[in-house]
């Protein structure tokens, strides 16, 4: 078809000297690895580049500004603005884009517990993927490990958590993926999660309803399996409000 193009052929390389965001994008694509908003990307970014990726959003920020008709030179409330929007994005709330998963240490279930265990309420910040707005929540973590299960300290949950949730998202992908990195690395019987959150984009924006919450959860193995499990898992959470 005219138009079309068929070529395979792979993109051509950036120059050394072009943005950090194209040299970062040509590994993405040369590897044939998506990187939609809420994909990590750290395997691909080298030493330096973030920092040159930052500079890059804030130069970028700034033609934001400007286009807004913001004056930016002389309103000394927005004279950094666009810099520290770009640490925001880049260091904070979509790090976990950007960096590689938290150390965790892992260690074998010697006592063989076997009994359910929750974590939570672990406070969440992330970002919807649609607007950009603030999604603030809780989130619960239900397990039911076996004597082959690895486990992992309180704390690791957290960080985890925390790893997945920085990033632009909707909360129903982010509470799967958050599930497919807990049950890789502790490969439970069963696995439960349930995440209660205010999206802004409904407080800020559109009809700017105040108190609609979203509430959605993933049950994998004996979670999903057994009733009773699920039902002591839900009704605990309950009793915690």
């Amino acid at each position: 078809m005219v138009g079309m193009n068929t070529s395979t052929q792979p993109p051509a390389a950036p120059d050394a000297d072009a943005p950090a965001s194209e040299r970062i994008r040509y590994r993405l694509v040369s590897a044939g690895c998506r990187h939609h908003a809420n994909d990590n990307i750290a395997d691909f970014i080298q030493p330096g580049e973030l920092d040159e990726l930052q500079a890059e959003v804030q130069a970028k920020l700034q033609e934001v500004l400007k286009a807004l008709v913001i004056d930016t030179e002389s309103d000394h409330n927005t004279q950094d603005t666009a810099k520290r929007v770009a640490k925001m994005f880049v260091r904070e709330v979509f790090a976990g884009r950007y960096k590689h998963a938290p150390a965790v240490t892992e260690f074998p279930n010697v006592e063989r517990l076997n009994e359910l265990m929750i974590v939570g309420p672990i406070k969440v910040r992330s970002a919807c993927s649609h607007h950009l707005c603030p999604i603030l929540g809780r989130v619960w973590i239900g397990l039911l490990p076996n004597e082959h299960s690895n486990l992992i300290g309180l704390s690791k949950y957290v960080r985890l958590t925390d790893w997945i949730m920085s990033r632009p998202q909707i909360q129903e992908e982010a509470v799967t993926m958050l599930a497919n990195e807990l049950q890789e690395r502790v490969q439970p019987d069963g696995l439960g999660i349930v995440m209660e959150a205010d999206h802004f984009c409904m407080h800020w924006r559109g009809v700017k309803d105040s108190d609609s919450k979203m509430v959605n959860s993933v049950m994998r193995g004996a979670f999903l399996k057994d009733p009773n499990l699920r039902r002591e898992f839900l009704s605990l959470l309950s009793n915690k409000g």
